[in-house]
Order: C-alpha cells, then sequence, then structure tokens
C-alpha cells in the first residue's frame, strides 16, 4: 500500500478530510497539531498557498486506531482495546520473521518520473511546511527516512530523523549519537570517507512504521517492514550511492554527508514538548540527484507537546514491543505494558506483573528501562501488580501512593543514555546521559496476602446492579 492507496482506503472508511487553501507557513502545522490532540482523522492538505493544486502534505496519517489496525494489517477496529490485544506477541514474531523478507529490487519506480541531478534541485520546489512558530526553518523530513548502509557488515538502516531545508539543494539532519544512522556516519567518517545518504519523503505506510522503530541494529527496517506486511518491501537501487530506495516513494534524493561539512539546524518544535536541539552546527547532506512523482505528496510526522501526530501509534506499538522484551528476557506473568502519550511516549512507563516471586517487580523494572525499545531518554518506569491498569493514571498514581514507599521502592540508574533533545539536559553539553528511577508500586511480596484488600465493586455486583440500572452501571 503505497500513500495513493493509504488515501483511497482512509477516505473509503471515513476517516480522511482533505483541507484546501492551508498556507505552507504554520498554518499545516497548527491545523495537525490540534487535529491530533483531538484524535481526529488523517489530513490530507491541498492546494497550498504557493504552490500548485495536486502537491500535497499528509499528516496524522497513523493516529487512531481504526487508520493503524488497517495499515497493520489487521481487521479495521475503532475499538482501541481490541487493536491492543491484536498486537499482543506481533513484534516478537515479525523480528523473529524479517530474515525472511529481504527487500525486493525493481528496476523502476514512479517516483523516477522526474529526475533532477544536482545543478537542477530545487528544494524549495516543494510545499515543505514550517510546522511550529519557532521553528528554525522549514522541514521536509519529519515523516521521511533517511537511509545509510553500515560500511563494514553491508546492513541498511532506515531512521526518521528531523530534516531542514538548508538550500535549493542542501539539507541539514539532527542524529543522536545513539541512533544507527549516527553510529554508520562516524564509521565512514573516521576512515575518511563521505557516508552516502538516501532520503524518502513521503512512502507507504508500513516503511515509515519500520523507520521510526527502535528496531535491533542488525535488522534492517526493510525487512522488519516486510514481516509485518508478509511480503517483501520493494526498492530500487540509487544510481549514485547503490542505496535501496522505497519504489512507493513520492519524492527521493541521494546525496552524501561529508566529514565535517556542518550547516546551522533548527530549533524545532519536539516530541518532548519542549523547542529542542537549539540551533547549531549539525550534519550537512549535500544532494546530488531527486526524484519525484507527478504531483507529489510528503508525508507529515508533526511532533510537539504531547498528544501529536505519530504519539499515539509509537505508545501502541512500543508498549507491545517493551512486553515481548519482558517475555524474551525470562520475566513471567507480564500482563500489560504501557508508554503514556503524556509522558512524550518515552519518559512514562508502566509495566503490571503477577507477582511470582521477590525481586521480580524491580527485575521487570530494570529490563524495561535499558531494553532497546525503553533505553533512550526514558525516566519513570513504574511497576504494577495485576489488578492496576497501567492505561489508566488514576490507577497508576493509587498504586504509586499507597503500595510504593519513597524510602525502598525507588532505585536509580545512572548515565543512561539520553540525547540533545532532553529538556532537563543544560546545552551546550559535552555528553547526554540522564538517571531513570525504577519504582516498585506492588504490594510487598513478603507480605502480599496480608495486604489489606483493596476496596471494589465485585464483577458479580457489578453485572447484578447493570441489568437494572444500566444508564447508571454500564
Amino acid at each position: 500500500m503505497d500513500l495513493r492507496e493509504y488515501i483511497t482506503q482512509a477516505t473509503e472508511m471515513g476517516e480522511l478530510q482533505v483541507v484546501k487553501g492551508a498556507h505552507w507557513n504554520l498554518e499545516i502545522g497548527a491545523l495537525t497539531d490540534l487535529n491530533a490532540k483531538k484524535r481526529g482523522p488523517a489530513l490530507l492538505f491541498d492546494e497550498i498557498v504557493d504552490y500548485p493544486s495536486g502537491y500535497r502534505v499528509l499528516t496524522c496519517m497513523l493516529s487512531g486506531p481504526k487508520r493503524l489496525s488497517a495499515v497493520l494489517g489487521f481487521e479495521p477496529t475503532s475499538d482501541h482495546s481490541k487493536l491492543v490485544s491484536s498486537l499482543e506477541g506481533k513484534p516478537f514474531v515479525w523480528e523473529e520473521r524479517a530474515k525472511n523478507f529481504p527487500p525486493r529490487v525493481r528496476n523502476d519506480a514512479d517516483v523516477m518520473a522526474n529526475t533532477l541531478d544536482e545543478g537542477k534541485i530545487d528544494l524549495f520546489k516543494f510545499p515543505a511546511p514550517k510546522w511550529h512558530e519557532e521553528d528554525g526553518g522549514r522541514y521536509i523530513g519529519t515523516g521521511g527516512t533517511v537511509i545509510t548502509r553500515d560500511p563494514d557488515i553491508g546492513v541498511v538502516n532506515l531512521g526518521t530523523y528531523r530534516v531542514m531545508i538548508s538550500s535549493k539543494n542542501a539539507l541539514c539532519v539532527l542524529i543522536e549519537d545513539i541512533h544507527h544512522a549516527s553510529i554508520q556516519i562516524r564509521k565512514y567518517h573516521a576512515i575518511g570517507k563521505p557516508c552516502p545518504v538516501a532520503l524518502s519523503f513521503g512512502h507507504e505506510p508500513l516503511v515509515y512504521l519500520a523507520s521510526s522503530l527502535p528496531i535491533p541494529y542488525e535488522l534492517s527496517e526493510y525487512n522488519y517492514a516486510g514481516a509485518i506486511n508478509e511480503k517483501p518491501i520493494e526498492v530500487f537501487q540509487g544510481k549514485l550511492t547503490g542505496l535501496p530506495i522505497p519504489a512507493s516513494s513520492e519524492i527521493a534524493a541521494e546525496g552524501f554527508i561529508y566529514p565535517g561539512d556542518l550547516l546551522e539546524e533548527g530549533p524545532f518544535g519536539e516530541f518532548t514538548g519542549y523547542y529542542a536541539g537549539d540551533r547549531a552546527p549539525r550534519p550537512a547532506i549535500r544532494l546530488k540527484a531527486l526524484y519525484h512523482r507527478n504531483n507529489p505528496i510528503i508525508l507529515g510526522s508533526l511532533t510537539g507537546k504531547p498528544p501529536f501526530d505519530h504519539s499515539y501509534w509509537r505508545t501502541v506499538l512500543e508498549s507491545a514491543a517493551i512486553k515481548d522484551r519482558l517475555r524474551k528476557a525470562g520475566i513471567p506473568d507480564v500482563v500489560k505494558v504501557w508508554r503514556h502519550e503524556a509522558g512524550a511516549c518515552q519518559f512514562w512507563t508502566v509495566v503490571s506483573i503477577k507477582q511470582r516471586y521477590l525481586g521480580q517487580a524491580k527485575q521487570a523494572g530494570f529490563v524495561a528501562a535499558q531494553c532497546q525499545e525503553g533505553a533512550s531518554m526514558g525516566r519513570y518506569v513504574i511497576v504494577v501488580d495485576e489488578d492496576v491498569d497501567p492505561t489508566d493514571l488514576q490507577e497508576v498514581i493509587w498504586a504509586l501512593s499507597t503500595r510504593s514507599d519513597p524510602a525502598t521502592s525507588i532505585d536509580i540508574i545512572h548515565r543512561a543514555p539520553s540525547n540533545p533533545l532532553d529538556p532537563l539536559i543544560r546545552k551546550p553539553a559535552k555528553s547526554y546521559s540522564s538517571s531513570r528511577a525504577i519504582i516498585d508500586a506492588c504490594r510487598p511480596f513478603e507480605w502480599i496476602n496480608e495486604f489489606p484488600k483493596s476496596v471494589i465493586v465485585s464483577k458479580d455486583l457489578h453485572e447484578r446492579v447493570a441489568m437494572k440500572w444500566p444508564n447508571i452501571a454500564s
């Protein structure tokens, strides 16, 4: 399913709204943010001010359960709980099967309909928005992907990073050190070579999902997306870099990041809810070739104070992935994991378990805080009993207040990996790390059977009164 097929499907489901006449300068960003906060439909911006009709921007693509379930290949549902249940165990299965789905190379792609060499590239030809009022420029890359290859082992990485237009044929990108593309770029530069880079600024939804998720280094996001899709993702080979580019791309480019070549980038309204990254020299991407379809679509994935454009799907998928990591680590009876949107999808994770032995809660908390999906920019991991719903902050705070003791229930991890987007790290900084709090908000295992009983309406009583007074109890 490329973006155009997605738009058709979303329209048929009543999950897409066309917006005509918005300005690329702030209006697209403001409408996207307001729409995301009320969990509105996908938005397709057309007839954008200063641009011809047909040059479009798509936002809020997966910010609701019906659209997300359809893209994942499940039966489309508006029932959030049903979607979460459908994801049980899926991330582990996708990761295990990914090796069976390498990308399939094609000789052609619709994106090659318009091919421009370095001298003819003009990035301002496209309606890249200025998303937030204090942004340092126009960002064509918010829902796009940056494609690189490890020079030693050859694994191809796709990563969704913020990409700002610097000039007609140059971009600037922020990639934190912990991210795989940064590791690969530094490997090239260590041997004195420029890093080849390909970019796509609109492509099929599964490529977008995979490139935005924390996936093991040795596994290509193409393979992961293929495993979700249960058939290979189609790509074409870049003529200059040799890198595989999604055949579903709307706009694609090839270029190089040269050692020491930096341009001013930022600030940008980030997922933490703050302007982050400041304005600073960051890696420049010098474009050598650009391709685009007729009437191309930019895929936008706006960040900001949560909830934002992609906070819903990140919460759903990363929660499922952390639960799988806990199971894979051998921790029994993990009931549910939830990364709250209010915590910017990363800072606040809740794990519920059925306690089987002393220390299980601490074990679960530490694994959740330091596994691949939980390591970057976490803050708090709270472990609760199975009678507490991790998705319900009222219940979580109740458990935190009544089952944890500040002196004995909190453990601190020091010097955990973080990055420049963390608002608590004062800039400039020479390195980026932060602490993690692991909070055991479970009933003390040593005397769990003596712990006071919770005051609840029993299931039988609930059902009985609901039959008599459904308008109150249902």
